[in-house]
C-alpha cells in the first residue's frame, strides 16, 4: 500500500519548482502512484484569491495550502507542492502540520531567475510596480537543511528530478526502479 508524504517544492520565482514538480509527476503516475499536484499559482487563484502578498497573506496562503496537503497526505496521497514560501518558520509549520513531509529547495541564484522571468514579474518587481516580491522587495529564508536539494541553474531538469525520485525510493515513500 501507498503511503502519503507531501514533497514541498521551495525557491524563489523562476527557480524551476513547477518544472521539476511536473516531471516528478509524470514519472510517478507512470509508475502508478496516486499523486496530486498542489501549485502556488493554482491555491492564488482558487482557495486563496481573497489574499495579498504580505506576510500575513503569505502566511494564511501556506496555511490553506498545508490543511489541504494534510488532508491528501493522510489518505495516503502522494502530494507535490510548489510554494515560493519565503519563510522558514511557515515551512516549519508546514512539517509539523502536515507530519510526513520532505522539503526540496529548488537552488537557483537571483541572477538566473531574473533572466529566465517567463511572466515578466522581476521588472515590474524592479521598477516597483510589484510590492512585497520576494528576492526583490521581500527576503527568502533559504532552507537550512532540506531533505533535497537541487540546482537548476547548473543541472538539467531531468537530473533534479531524478534527485527527487531517488530521495523518494531510498525513503520507501514510492518503490524503486
Amino acid at each position: 500500500m501507498q503511503k502519503g508524504v507531501t514533497v514541498w517544492f521551495t525557491g524563489l520565482s523562476g527557480s524551476g519548482k513547477t518544472t521539476i514538480n511536473r516531471l516528478v509527476e509524470t514519472q510517478l503516475r507512470k509508475t502508478g502512484i496516486r499523486v496530486e499536484v498542489l501549485d502556488g499559482d493554482d491555491i492564488r487563484k482558487w482557495l486563496a484569491a481573497d489574499l495579498g502578498f504580505s506576510k500575513e497573506d503569505r502566511r494564511k496562503n501556506i496555511e490553506r495550502a498545508a490543511f489541504v496537503a494534510k488532508l491528501l497526505t493522510r489518505n495516503d496521497v502522494l502530494v507535490l507542492a510548489s510554494f515560493i514560501s519565503p519563510f522558514r518558520e511557515m515551512r516549519e509549520y508546514c512539517r509539523k502540520e502536515i507530519g510526513s513531509f520532505v522539503e526540496v529547495f529548488v537552488n537557483c541564484p537571483l541572477e538566473v531567475c531574473v533572466q529566465r522571468d517567463v511572466k515578466g514579474l522581476y521588472k515590474k518587481a524592479i521598477a516597483g510596480q510589484i510590492e512585497h516580491f520576494t528576492g526583490i522587495s521581500d527576503p527568502y529564508e533559504a532552507p537550512e537543511s532540506p531533505e533535497v536539494t537541487v540546482y537548476t541553474d547548473r543541472e538539467t531538469a531531468e537530473e533534479s528530478t531524478g534527485k527527487v525520485i531517488g530521495y523518494l525510493q531510498s525513503m520507501r515513500y514510492i518503490p524503486p526502479a
